[in-house]
């Protein structure tokens, strides 16, 4: 799977869409390598069925500002990057309307992919590993 994004401007925004007891939305995530967890903005999984204040779950999370605790809810499908997963975990969290995303993709989506950057060139490319070589 192959996408295209503008390699000298902002952030790699990727298209997902996330399935709830109620409902589904299409998102834009920052593709974050540096990101251990999928994080989605607490008021989209609102919005789709989910109850973040109500989850009993919570993980430790560092940001840029400290040490915060968000929610660990569990999202029936997401698809992005020709991908779908189930009963997959993210981070509910409150993102400032200023991030101009609804969320990051973390490593938890991309691990057992591999994943190419061209920068120079806008594309971003994403697949199995065809051998165990394509795996380091």
């Amino acid at each position: 799977m192959s996408i295209s994004f503008d390699g000298k401007q902002g952030l790699v925004v990727v298209r997902a869409q996330l399935t709830g007891p109620t409902g589904i939305a299409v998102v834009r995530l920052a593709l974050d390598t540096g990101a251990t967890r999928t994080v989605v903005n607490a008021g989209l999984l609102v919005a789709v069925g989910y109850d973040p204040a109500g989850t009993l779950e919570r993980t430790e999370v560092t940001t840029g500002s400290g040490v915060e605790f968000a929610a660990l809810v569990t999202i029936s499908k997401i698809v992005a990057l020709g991908r779908e997963l189930t009963g997959f975990p993210v981070l509910a969290h409150t993102l400032p309307p200023s991030a101009g995303v609804d969320g990051v993709l973390g490593l938890d989506f991309l691990r057992g992919q591999v994943l190419r950057i061209d920068f120079q060139n806008g594309q971003l490319m994403i697949g199995e590993p065809k051998d165990a070589g394509e795996r380091g």
